[in-house]
C-alpha cells in the first residue's frame, strides 16, 4: 500500500536539483534571456534557518541569493516558493514531534513583506511569532506586512 510521504522527507528529496539551464523561448516573455536556476529544497530551507530572530527574509531575496549563488540570471519563483512551503510543514512536523530547533519560516515572507497564509498556522501563528520577536504587524486590506520590513532584511551576500 502507498505510504504518504512526510515533509521532512520532502525536504530531502532533492531527485535531480539544483539545476540550472538555459530560460526557454516561453519563459522569455516573463523573465527575459539567460539562466534559471531550480533549487534543491534542502537549499531553500538552508538559506530560511541562517535568518536570526528579528530579522526577516522575502521569497525574492531567497531567490537572488540562489542565483547568486548558481551564477544564474534568476532562480525559479515557483519551485522556490513550492520547496519555501515544504520546509515550513517539514518545520511544523518537527515542532509537533518535540524538536525544539526547527527552521523559523514565519520569518520568511512574500515580497513587499506579506505574511505568508499557506505557511502552518495561517497567518495568526506567524503573526504572533513576528511580534514576540519584536516585529509590528499591520493589516493592510486582506494582507498582513510587517512594518519597515524593508529596515529589518536578512542579507547573506
Amino acid at each position: 500500500m502507498y505510504r504518504k510521504k512526510t515533509f521532512r522527507e520532502k525536504l530531502t528529496n532533492s531527485k535531480d536539483f539544483p539545476r540550472v539551464q538555459k530560460i526557454t523561448e516561453k519563459q522569455r516573455k516573463i523573465w527575459g534571456t539567460g539562466t534559471i536556476v531550480i533549487p534543491a529544497p534542502l537549499e531553500v530551507d538552508g538559506i530560511m534557518k541562517k535568518v536570526p530572530k528579528g530579522k526577516i527574509i522575502t521569497i525574492n531575496e531567497i531567490r537572488s541569493i540562489l542565483a547568486k549563488k548558481h551564477s544564474a540570471t534568476i532562480a525559479c519563483p515557483i519551485t522556490t516558493g513550492i520547496f519555501a512551503c515544504i520546509a515550513s510543514r517539514a518545520a511544523d512536523e518537527g515542532a509537533s514531534s518535540g524538536k525544539k530547533r526547527i527552521t523559523p519560516y514565519w520569518r520568511t515572507l512574500k515580497s513587499g513583506g506579506v505574511i505568508n497564509e499557506k505557511y502552518p498556522g495561517g497567518i495568526e501563528r506567524q503573526k504572533r511569532k513576528l511580534e514576540s520577536e519584536g516585529h509590528t504587524v499591520l493589516k493592510k486590506g486582506k494582507k498582513y506586512i510587517v512594518k519597515d520590513f524593508d529596515k529589518v532584511l536578512f542579507k547573506i551576500f
